[in-house]
Order: C-alpha cells, then sequence, then structure tokens
C-alpha cells in the first residue's frame, strides 16, 4: 500500500529532508523502498517496481483460497495436507510440485478452525511482530467483551482471538458474538471468506482488497439491531505510535459514518494492547484513553509470560476510552478494585495519597519522590545534579545531550517544538 512520508533529520539543523518509505516494515532489508520527497521518479525506475511488485503477489487471490478451502474440507483425512514451507494448504493435484517440501498430512477440522495454531507466527520485530495472545489472556478478553455487551468485534492484527469468537460461534447456537479480522498477514485468507477476513495494514490504512474490502469493513461497523461494536487491536510493539492512531482514527470515522444519528459525541469503543511505556504517546492522540493495569501475555514470547515476577512481568497492557470501572479484572490472578480511582488495579499497586492515584505502571509497588512531586519505581533514586529521580548507577553527564533536532537540552527529538 502507500508509502509512509518521514523527516531525516541531523543534529543542530531544524529542516530535515522529507523522504518516503514503507509503511509496514521498517527494515530495508525487508523492504527496499526508499524515495526522496522532492526527487523525479524515471520511467524504467517506475516499471521495475511494477514488476517487482507484480512477482511478490501471492499465488492465489482471496477468492480462490476461498473455493480452494471448499474443495479442501471435502477431502478425506488422509489427503489433506499442509505444505510448511509454502505455508499452504494442498490439494492433491499439487502434491508433485511440493514434494520435496516438509508437510503435515491428516489436518483436522480442529486445525482448520485454529490457523495460529497451524501457520507458522511471523516473529521478524521489524516487520511483522506477530506475537499471539496466550490462551489466559484471549479468555479473558473474550468474557470481558461478553460481559460488557459487545456482540461485535473489529479484530485489527488480534488473530488468535478472532479464531476464538469464530470457533465458539460454530460450535455454540446461543453465541451470538461476531468477529471481522483485520490482518496484513494474507496466509489468512487460506481460511475466512471476504466477510471474515480483510487483509489490511494498519500502518496505512490500506485494504489490499480495495472498496469491495472497505465496504465489508464499513457493514461490519453498522450496529444493527442494537449490537454494540468494539474495536480490539495488537499492533507490532515497534510501530510508529503516529501512523497507528492516524489509521485507528480513520476506522473509528468509518463507524461515525455507518450512523446518522447517536455517534456524534462518541468514540467507537476500543481496546488498544500495547507495552505500558508507550502510554504517554497514545495519551498524546487519544486523551479520553486510560491504561487498565491487566498484564497481556504471549504464547510465543520469551519475555511476555504470566506468573513472572519483578521487571520480568510482562509490559503489555489495555488501553481503552471505556469508564476503567467497567473494566472487571479477575482476582484470583492479583486484582483489587481501588474505591478512590474507581479502577481495578495490581494487588500490589498502593494508592498515594499524595498523587491521588494508584501510581504502579509496571505491577510493583513505586514510592513517592517529594522533590519530583511524582511516585518513581523502587529502583530509581533522586539525583541532585540531574533534579531528577533516575538509577543509581547512571552518568549524570548524560544530562547534557541535547535534542538530536535543534540541540537544546531540556527534551528528546519526538517532543522537539521545532518539528510540526
Amino acid at each position: 500500500g502507500p508509502a509512509l512520508l518521514f523527516v531525516k533529520t541531523s543534529q543542530g539543523k531544524e529542516e530535515g529532508r522529507r523522504f518516503y518509505a514503507c509503511s509496514a516494515c521498517r527494515d530495508r532489508k525487508d523492504c527496499n523502498f526508499f524515495q526522496w520527497e522532492d526527487e523525479k521518479v524515471s520511467e524504467t525506475r517506475l516499471a521495475a517496481r511494477e514488476e517487482y511488485n507484480r512477482s511478490h503477489q501471492p499465488p492465489f487471490t482471496h477468492r480462490q483460497n476461498v473455493d480452494r478451502y471448499k474443495n479442501f474440507v471435502l477431502l478425506p483425512l488422509s489427503k489433506r495436507r499442509f505444505c510448511q514451507e509454502c505455508q499452504q494448504l494442498l490439494l492433491p493435484a499439487e502434491w508433485e510440485k511440493h514434494s520435496d517440501h516438509q508437510f503435515l498430512c491428516g489436518i483436522t477440522t480442529t486445525q482448520l478452525k485454529s490457523p495460529s495454531q497451524l501457520l507458522y507466527p511471523l516473529e521478524n520485530k521489524k516487520t511483522n511482530a506477530q506475537y499471539l495472545f496466550a490462551d489466559r489472556s484471549c479468555q479473558f478478553l473474550l468474557n470481558l467483551l461478553i460481559d460488557l455487551g459487545f456482540r461485535r468485534v473489529l479484530s485489527v492484527g488480534t488473530p488468535r482471538l478472532h479464531e476464538m469468537i469464530q470457533s465458539r460461534a460454530s460450535q455454540e447456537e446461543e453465541f451470538s458474538v461476531r468477529s471481522l479480522l483485520l490482518d496484513i498477514d494474507f496466509r489468512y485468507s487460506q481460511f475466512y471468506t471476504e466477510d471474515e477476513f480483510c487483509h489490511y495494514n494498519m500502518f496505512n490504512h490500506h485494504f489490499f482488497g480495495g472498496e469491495a474490502a472497505r465496504e465489508t469493513c464499513r457493514k461490519f461497523l453498522c450496529e444493527e439491531n442494537g449490537e454494540r461494536v468494539i474495536m480490539v487491536t495488537d499492533p507490532p510493539f515497534g510501530g510508529l505510535v503516529e501512523a497507528l492512531a492516524s489509521s485507528f482514527k480513520k476506522l473509528m470515522a468509518m463507524w461515525k459514518e455507518t450512523e446518522k444519528e447517536g455517534h456524534d459525541n462518541k468514540e467507537m469503543p476500543m481496546f488498544w494492547i500495547f507495552p505500558y511505556f508507550f502510554e504517554s504517546r497514545i495519551l498524546d492522540f487519544f486523551p479520553s484513553f486510560s491504561m487498565m493495569d491487566y498484564q497481556v501475555d504471549y504464547d510465543n514470547h520469551a519475555l511476555y509470560k504470566h506468573g513472572k515476577t519483578g521487571r520480568r512481568q510482562s509490559p503489555v497492557r489495555i488501553f481503552t476510552n471505556l469508564t476503567p470501572s467497567m473494566i472487571v479484572l479477575p482476582e484470583e490472578e492479583g486484582y483489587r478494585f481501588c474505591t478512590v480511582c474507581q479502577r481495578y488495579v495490581s494487588s500490589s499497586n498502593q494508592h498515594c495519597e499524595i498523587c491521588n492515584s494508584c501510581t504502579s505502571k509496571d505491577g510493583r509497588r513505586w514510592k513517592h519522590c517529594v522533590l519530583c512531586k511524582k511516585c518513581v519505581k523502587p529502583s530509581w533514586f533522586h539525583c541532585n545534579n540531574c533534579n531528577c529521580c533516575t538509577l543509581q548507577k547512571h552518568s549524570c553527564e548524560q544530562t547534557d545531550v541535547g535534542c538530536f533536532v535543534c540541540g537544546r537540552a531540556g527534551h528528546k527529538r519526538s517532543a522537539c517544538p521545532s518539528l510540526s
């Protein structure tokens, strides 16, 4: 889809040179697209770029994949094969072509209903960062959504939540929740119809299926018969918050357009799942959001797992525009309700009378610094040279380092007043 416009800055210079780069891949090894904003591109280079794009298209369209799936489920179990190298369901006529590849045999209906466990997770941190919810977190999220009365879930980059909803819907007649998955991983088109999955880039709000896919999403967001909609998103943590926020606002605007009245002063309900240290960035774009203490954990991430203590705990939280008191967290997992804050917090998150808030962000008990006038991490101490709390073993000289854009001290590049 469309590239994003960036600026290349040099320390001490206010003016930077603007360039276009890939919105999804943050490493040139994965996508070498680069173009200065003021650069004139030759016809030869444009043609080469078009040819490169054509050669990197998936082998089948979404419609073809849907037809292939219908034929695949009709096969007896002994003839159901999945190529692990090509990450593709195979029909008997294609076996010869994949004869020297590793493949799985006897693919069951249960496996087809859980594609996130059949497919290899794409774990390149700078491109996909496809870390999948642990069953505990996924089950908690689904139960919470049901308890809050939501019957439609726009699953943006949350394939495991989507498949849990799809699986429950196919097994339980009375289960009334529906989900639409928006994801950049086109492999999911092998398992879901056009009404269940849209190939989507959340960094530039691009629907690869064009207007038809956009209309599918718009229709899904229509709240018919009082079926409330919520968006749940779990973006790659290395992604630009600005780009993500822009796309999410466009999805919210699409939701607003679906109703002639009633949405005027409202935001579409949303769960944005992201590490707690991005809190200030998210609140810059969505001031109505607040961060919950619930620790989200992942199956295939070495660090972000439940049950670890201290700094080993998962830093991933839920940011939401719903009223915090509505989000009930499980007491058996170490959460309690703070009557002053009117929200559930981690048991070790003690209420600070001076800040008038439960201030801990990482699950540990934080301490109040009178000089900083705020609560800080328990391992931090006030440094009179730096005039702030920091780690005991730090280098005071670092405070002299100025902003990379304007060279002045007191702020970082991201907060530089010289940048628009």
